[in-house]
């Protein structure tokens, strides 16, 4: 039996995430659900309120097997996290992957999908570029130029980049209309973003009614991008001429960097005054992470190594097993310093422990969660 691939942050794991696998099992009855879900940073450059081992977990109850997306695809630009993820399931041999949108359907993102490939599409971003236009909107206005549809959602840009790496393969696309706003930071109903979540939880308030039992069980150890904004501040005014080694630190980006840093209060505070029509928040905001988590260009290769597994159930144990053989990369349940992308893995997780060096140490040992 095919496994059917979800790709996921769960930041944190709520009602929508519920909602989102009860229309995956209903549509593909007995099948195992396999996740590929990012660790502790996102793809927006956020660190992940929850630390991975407890979304796992949480996870468990409701898939049967996770499945770790490193760093170097997890924070990262949409293409870029949809190439690792995607990766990941082929090697796992999904038949379909689900995710959720905001208006566009699985014709209208694989329309969109071969537009993008087009050498007139590039041209078209690169006029409306040099026009002074931010990157995504220059994505939109390009797509809409050339066939007529409107994509300026983050799920809908997001399912394209998907989409982009299912082209020539088996794998067939399947989404799922979101119920919410994804833009809303206000708690509504009974099915919330994660954003709104994350800013209920920054400002204290109860989300007891937007999580399951097993999230707001796990509330008790926060992370949240402002609190490691001391220990960036430090690393860039200690390294304040040697900030284009990092990660996404182009284009004389650094000479704004060091004109603001002293000044700024807080990481929004930065990245507002660095910000330019060129750099958009999230861009920053993964430029920012990279530098904190010392992130070199070096460092920066995508080509997969390993495949790590977190978490499974006994039917993910099944379908593991059934695999193994098939899957071309190795499968690994704990670290190994055999791979330069895992070294990463582990230096950015101590990052994210910061002095919970318990923690750190538990990620580097940790075997699977099984349930």
């Amino acid at each position: 039996m095919n496994g059917i691939g979800i790709i996921c942050e769960y930041n944190p794991f709520h009602n929508g995430h519920i909602y989102h696998i009860n229309k995956v099992k209903e549509m593909f009855p007995g099948c195992p659900i396999i996740l590929v879900m990012s660790g502790n940073f996102t793809q927006r450059g956020d660190v992940s309120i929850i630390d991975k081992w407890s979304k796992t977990d949480i996870a468990l109850n409701y898939v049967d097997l996770v499945i770790e997306l490193p760093f170097v695809f997890s924070c990262a630009s949409a293409d870029i996290f949809a190439y690792g993820a995607i990766n990941i399931l082929k090697e796992f041999g999904v038949s379909h992957i689900v995710f959720g949108t905001e208006n566009l359907n699985e014709d209208d993102l694989i329309k969109v999908a071969k537009v993008q490939k087009l050498g007139e599409f590039d041209l078209l971003v690169k006029k409306y570029l040099d026009e002074g236009i931010n990157y995504p909107t220059s994505l939109s206005k390009a797509v809409y130029d050339l066939c007529g549809i409107t994509c300026d959602s983050p799920n809908d840009l997001l399912g394209i980049s998907y989409v982009k790496e299912l082209i020539n393969t088996d794998i067939k696309p399947v989404t799922i209309r979101r119920t919410n706003d994804f833009h809303s930071k206000d708690l509504d109903g009974s099915i919330s973003s994660a954003s709104s979540i994350r800013c209920a939880l920054k400002e204290g308030k109860d989300v007891k009614d937007y999580v399951p039992f097993e999230t707001y069980e796990s509330l008790s150890d926060l992370h949240f991008n402002e609190d490691y904004f001391d220990l960036l501040k430090y690393k860039i005014i200690s390294e304040i001429n040697d900030l284009d080694r990092y990660v996404n630190v182009d284009e004389g980006i650094e000479n704004r960097i060091k004109k603001y840093i002293y000044d700024a209060s807080s990481l929004d505070d930065l990245i507002m005054k660095v910000k330019t029509k060129r750099y958009t928040y999230n861009k920053l905001n993964r430029m920012f992470t990279y530098i904190l988590c010392g992130f070199t260009k070096e460092e920066n290769v995508h080509d997969l190594e390993y495949i790590r597994v977190l978490g499974f159930n006994d039917k993910g144990r099944s379908y593991l097993k059934n695999i193994k053989d098939r899957c071309e990369l190795p499968i690994i349940t704990q670290y190994s310093n055999k791979y330069k992308m895992l070294s990463t893995e582990m230096k950015v997780n101590y990052i994210y422990y910061l002095n919970k060096k318990d923690k750190a140490l538990m990620d580097y040992k940790h075997k699977p969660i099984i349930k």
